[in-house]
This record gives C-alpha cells, sequence and structure tokens, in this order.
C-alpha cells in the first residue's frame, strides 16, 4: 500500500507541476486555436458559401497559424501568392499537356524550381501539392479555379483573425522559463565544483564540470533563440503587456551576464584542472574560506538570492585584503585567478538573482484534493 501510496503522489505531483506550468497551457491554446480555424475555415467554405470543393480552406488555416502574430501575418501573405502562383501553373500546364503523367512531372519540377525565390521559397512544396490537386481535380472549370482561391483566402483569413483576436502568443514566458533555468543550472554547478573539491576530485571530476559548461552554453543558445522568437512574438501584438517585449534590452544583459558566469566557471574549472598539485598544498587559510564562499555563491544564484551574491562579494574582497597582508606564496598567482573567477561569477549573477523569478508565479492550478486523503497524509 505504501508503494502505491508513493506512486500515486508521484503521478499527483507531475500533474500538478503541468497544471501549474503556464508553457504548457500557452502550447495547449494554440492547439485549441489551430483546430478552431480549421473547423471555422471549413464550416464557413463549405456551409457558409456552400462552395464546391472546400478542403483548402481548413488546410490553409492550419499551415498559417503559428507561434506568433508576425509569422502568421507573413506566412498568411507567402501562402495567398502561393496557392496563387499554384492555380496559374497548374491551368498552364493543364492547357498546354492536358492530365499526364508529362504534365504532372512538369508541374512539379516547375514547383519546386520555384523554391529558389528566395520569397517563395520555403513555401516550394505547398506550391507543388497545391497545383497537383488542382490539375488532378479539375483545371478547366474557372468556377472551380475561382474556388480554390476563395477556399485559401477563407482560410488564412480565419487563421489570421483566430490568431490575433483569440488570446494572441506572446512567448515570453517560454524564453523566461528557459533563462531560469540556465542561474539554476549555474548555481548548481558551482555548488557541485565548491563541495567536490572539498571531498577530493579527481581529472574525471573537472572534465564533467568542463563539460557542464559546454552543455549551458548550448542552453543559453536555446535561450537566445526564444529570447528573438518573444520579441517577434510581440510585433503586431494587440496585448498590451507586448509593448516591453519589443525591445527585451533587459533580458539581453541578463543573458549576457548570465554568459560571462559560464564562461569564468569554465575558467575556474581549467584553472583547477591543470594546477591538481596546488589543490593538495593550498592549505587551509586558502581553501576553507574560498570553497565556503565557491559553495555560497552557487546556492545564492541558484535560489535568486541577490542578498547572499553581495555577502559573498564583501567576504571575498575582505578575504583578497587578508591575502596582500600575508607573506606571498607560490600559490599566489592559483589564489589570485581563482578569485577573480568567483568575482567576476558574483558580480555577473547578482543582477540576475535581483531579476528573479524572470518567468513570474506558477499558475495555481491543482487537482483537487479530498479531505479524507489529506487528513491521511
Amino acid at each position: 500500500m505504501t508503494r502505491v501510496r508513493q506512486m500515486s503522489e508521484s503521478v499527483r505531483e507531475r500533474i500538478d507541476r503541468r497544471l501549474g506550468d503556464p508553457i504548457w497551457w500557452n502550447d495547449v491554446l494554440q492547439l485549441v486555436k489551430t483546430v478552431l480555424a480549421a473547423v471555422a475555415a471549413w464550416v464557413i467554405a463549405a456551409s457558409v458559401l456552400d462552395l464546391p470543393q472546400p478542403f483548402l480552406a481548413p488546410w490553409a488555416a492550419l499551415l498559417v497559424v503559428h507561434a506568433t502574430v508576425y509569422r502568421t501575418f507573413s506566412k498568411g501573405a507567402q501562402q495567398v501568392a502561393a496557392t496563387v502562383v499554384a492555380v496559374l501553373l497548374a491551368t498552364g500546364v493543364g492547357e498546354a499537356l492536358g492530365l499526364t503523367t508529362g504534365s504532372i512531372a512538369l508541374l512539379l519540377v516547375v514547383a519546386l524550381v520555384l523554391g529558389a525565390v528566395p520569397w517563395l521559397g520555403v513555401e516550394a512544396t505547398t506550391i507543388a501539392t497545391t497545383g497537383l490537386v488542382v490539375l488532378t481535380t479539375g483545371f478547366e472549370s474557372d468556377v472551380l479555379l475561382i474556388s480554390r482561391l476563395v477556399d485559401t483566402g477563407i482560410g488564412v483569413a480565419v487563421g489570421l483573425l483566430v490568431n490575433v483576436l483569440v488570446w494572441p502568443p506572446l512567448r515570453r514566458r517560454t524564453a523566461a522559463e528557459a533563462m531560469d533555468r540556465i542561474d539554476d543550472g549555474i548555481g548548481a554547478l558551482l555548488v557541485d565544483i565548491a563541495d567536490g573539491l572539498g571531498e577530493g576530485c579527481q581529472e574525471a571530476d573537472v572534465a564533467a564540470w568542463i563539460d557542464r559548461t559546454r552543455d549551458l552554453d548550448g542552453d543559453l543558445e536555446h535561450a537566445w533563440a526564444l529570447v528573438r522568437q518573444a520579441q517577434e512574438s510581440a510585433r503586431m501584438n494587440p496585448r498590451r503587456s507586448a509593448r516591453a517585449m519589443k525591445d527585451p534590452k533587459q533580458w539581453h544583459g541578463l543573458l549576457r551576464r548570465m554568459e560571462q558566469a559560464v564562461a569564468e566557471t569554465r575558467s575556474l574549472a581549467r584553472t583547477l584542472g591543470s594546477q591538481q598539485a596546488h589543490r593538495e598544498t593550498w592549505g587551509a587559510a586558502f581553501a576553507d574560506p574560498w570553497l565556503a564562499m565557491l559553495g555560497d555563491a552557487g546556492r545564492g544564484a541558484r535560489s535568486a538570492d541577490p542578498a547572499a551574491l553581495v555577502d559573498v562579494r564583501r567576504r571575498l574582497e575582505v578575504f583578497a585584503e587578508e591575502l596582500r597582508s600575508t607573506e606571498r606564496s607560490p600559490e599566489w598567482p592559483i589564489y589570485g585567478a581563482l578569485i577573480i573567477n568567483l568575482r567576476n561569477i558574483v558580480d555577473a549573477m547578482d543582477v540576475v538573482a535581483e531579476a528573479n523569478p524572470i518567468g513570474g508565479n506558477r499558475l495555481p492550478l491543482r487537482i483537487p484534493v479530498r479531505r479524507g486523503t489529506a487528513a491521511a497524509g
């Protein structure tokens, strides 16, 4: 029974995390909007206007509803242009060669060659498939050709309206969540380095720390891409909260600070790796306070505690001043390098910690707990 209860609590916890995740709800909303746009386009084309072959309307709507309003408009314009080109191409090939294997091959070749046109290149497949449908389902009737253009226009228009009017997407939370995870990762790595040095690390541990900084570099690249997408999502977005994302200078500054912190952490780890013998000869006078400050800096970054990071900076300044008054030893260059690395990390991360939580609070959604279950726990 205990194991079953633990599994149940684990499942409940995962569901609660999902329900409180605004990014997940954003994806769900985008899925619902896409389906809504496609169904509405079909109803308008098939039931309201009674077009003879309305299948292009929901298809165009599916292609047009994108992650940002700006991309929806730009892709909508490309979609209309690609459909017009496809209809004209299918009509010309059909009138010249009829419906034959050669005409289909020629249409596909020409459509894919149009992919060389920069503005239409991303729609090369759309031109080919639309032209193929027009050619094989009837190119001789002007009514059908006009109907296909109307179908596409309906799909594009419905997709635009749904994406703009129904909670237009603003990818702010997605980018913010990625940034929050990076500073957590930096803090966790600093704590692990401090703990590892205190217990006596090996070359493999240092190599693993350096590899983790490379992973953080990849996370930073992903976060930069998400911030750019969030900035794009603010363009042509009617939501009031979109104004701040049109030029997210603060986020750019935070990402640059985290890039510096990662670079300094990698430098610190490489210093440790190239000076293994020195770790054994540091002595408690340097090792104990420096390792304590390194661990506290990591915990401050991980918990987004700017006061803790400011305290580490103050302690580090006092520590460096005390070292200057002591007799210099052969280890002094290593002491200086490690102190500078830690100082730069703290200087970079205190502003990041002060800005957290970047993405705001989680949504207050959870699975209801029955009174009997709560009392038993």
